[in-house]
């Protein structure tokens, strides 16, 4: 059954969906964007005024986990011994000799996994663009910064990004639509600490209100974003692209319909796009044009699955690249107790910032760069009861006595760091495991070479040096990406370029060979950064597709 035309179909309703929603519904066209997963209410179902908070993550849905799959992840050595994850209480957090799934964190619902995100909005450095021709390793971004900082500037405005004046070592036109957030008192530690080792520590720049905007209140500081905003100060994709496409009458969302296929044509041309509604009613929809924005894992799935006739080796994938390039979440976190009650739990996450790491040639001895950020929240140290099984030892009365002495003393400092392409780290088909209307699950296959973990390496020699010099005299937890896989942020696997041969879509996310397809998520990137957060970029790729696109329609060369 056909469905009314629309203008544009949007596949994922996260960063990249949400973005080109908002862009293209605003300059007038129909919009229909399908979601996979559920619609979130933030005012009923983040239930962070229940007593049992703390014993809950961003809370699940049916249909709000996607399905997949893990090829077996490397072995052991004796060599990184020192990126072995631990804790105090309970010793090594992998036993045996292979590294371990922890999870590929996200969220399939309205929104995407900016719903529970962290909030960071960062801009790539420009040095992170030219990985290939500078450095010698990746591949260059088809189009520069510059090119991309008007819509850096939409995306902030949209979102209100609370930001510093200065030291996030990237040009503006502009400053941040909001002011920076002030630093926790624990975060000010930290920055003396940082500061002390000749390292700078600023505010970092914040997807959640400063002060009221757009009808939305300022952030109340509860420091648990990453369970769901139940306020709307943080500014994920349902609550400002999402909401103001919305608004302009001209943008349908459908969740709970899961894509299942796109229909390539004749004239280099996708015909419809396939997908079962929440009723589980078989559907197809035709459009002048399609988005595909379901993120790094999941895109290069459907376009797999999308195979055909006219699209024999699956859709986009005339020179095999669809789902090669996999970059994952490169990430360590220390954790230890300060002598003196800081309020830790209290305050934003993530408030506070070290970029002085950050280009791809600030690591002496390796190639990439890394950030160093303060992540007691991140680290889920916000509550007594996990300071209770994580940070302090004993038992009865005198564990009890001991945990009102540290609680609010823990203190994080945690890294990211580039993950470079390497040709054993990619996304295909699961040969077997299957979703439930019969179709293969994408299989991750992850692998960090010796160059990663150098990398790994010092981001925690870092961490531990910025503790220590806060006044940290113990740590009680490590853990990080060596031993196991636990990636937030994913790219690469339907990389952009200039050359059809070299890459899946051109510089404003058009398939090379298929003129009415496009990619608007972190599966276009040609290099990960030194750490940033991808959100933003995300959303003013987007937005810069969505207005190419606009354009090609006007010029009838869509």
């Amino acid at each position: 059954m056909a469905d009314p035309l629309h203008d544009v179909v949007i596949v994922g309703s996260g960063a990249g969906g949400g973005a080109a929603a908002w862009a293209l519904s605003r300059h007038g066209a129909r919009v229909l964007v399908l979601e996979a997963g559920p619609a979130f209410d933030p005012f009923k179902d983040y239930r962070l005024s229940s007593n049992d908070w703390e014993q809950h993550g961003f809370p699940e849905k049916p249909g709000s986990q996607g399905r997949h799959t893990f090829a077996p992840l490397q072995a052991l050595g004796a060599r990184w011994q020192s990126l072995r994850s631990w804790n105090r209480q309970s010793g090594p957090l992998i036993m045996g000799g292979q590294r371990r799934v922890h999870a590929y964190h996200h969220v399939r619902g309205v929104g995407g996994t900016t719903l529970h995100f962290t909030g960071e909005a960062h801009r790539l450095h420009p040095k992170a663009m030219k990985m290939k021709s500078q450095f010698g390793v990746a591949a260059d971004w088809p189009l520069d910064y510059d090119e991309l900082e008007p819509y850096y500037l939409l995306a902030e405005r949209v979102v209100g990004v609370a930001g510093p004046a200065t030291g996030q070592q990237r040009p503006r036109s502009a400053p941040y639509p909001l002011p920076a957030h002030r630093l926790s008192y624990a975060s000010e530690r930290l920055r003396a600490g940082a500061q002390n080792l000749g390292l700078t520590w600023v505010a970092n720049s914040l997807a959640a209100l400063s002060l009221p905007y757009q009808g939305r209140p300022a952030c109340n500081y509860c420091g648990n974003c990453n369970r769901g905003c139940p306020r709307t100060d943080k500014g994920s994709v349902d609550v400002t692209f999402l909401r103001q496409a919305l608004a302009t009458g001209r943008c349908m969302i459908k969740p709970q319909c899961q894509v299942t296929g796109i229909e390539a044509g004749s004239r280099d041309r996708v015909d419809a796009v396939i997908y079962r509604d929440a009723s589980g009613t078989a559907r197809k929809v035709a459009a002048k044009a399609v988005i595909v924005a379901c993120g790094a894992v999941e895109t290069p799935r459907l376009l797999l699955l999308s195979k055909s006739r006219n699209a024999p080796e699956g859709l986009a994938n005339e020179t095999g690249l669809v789902g090669k390039n996999l970059m994952e979440t490169v990430h360590w976190a220390s954790s230890g107790l300060h002598p003196e009650p800081l309020g830790s739990h209290r305050g934003l996450p993530s408030d506070s910032i070290c970029w002085d790491f950050n280009a791809p040639d600030a690591i002496p001895g390796t190639l990439g760069g890394c950030r160093l950020y303060s992540a007691v929240a991140e680290a889920d140290l916000v509550g007594p009861i996990n300071d209770a099984a994580r940070a302090v030892q004993g038992w009865g009365k005198a564990h009890k006595r001991s945990l009102r002495q540290v609680f609010g003393r823990a203190l994080s400092v945690a890294a990211i760091g580039e993950s470079l392409p390497n040709p054993r780290s990619y996304v295909d088909l699961d040969p077997q495991a299957r979703d439930s209307t019969g179709l293969p699950l994408a299989r991750i296959h992850s692998f960090l070479p010796d160059h990663e973990l150098t990398r790994l390496e010092f981001m925690a020699r870092k961490s531990r040096e910025i503790l220590q010099a806060s006044g940290v005299e113990q740590l009680f937890e490590e853990y990080g990406t060596y031993d196991r896989f636990s990636a937030t942020h994913v790219f690469g696997t339907c990389r952009m370029g200039r050359e059809p041969g070299a890459s899946v879509v051109d510089r404003y996310g058009r398939c090379h060979r298929w003129r009415n397809l496009f990619i608007a998520d972190a599966s276009v990137f040609p290099s990960s950064g030194g750490g940033e957060a991808p959100s933003l970029t995300i959303e003013a790729l987007a937005i810069r597709t969505s207005e190419h696109l606009i354009e090609l329609t006007k010029r009838r060369e869509l």
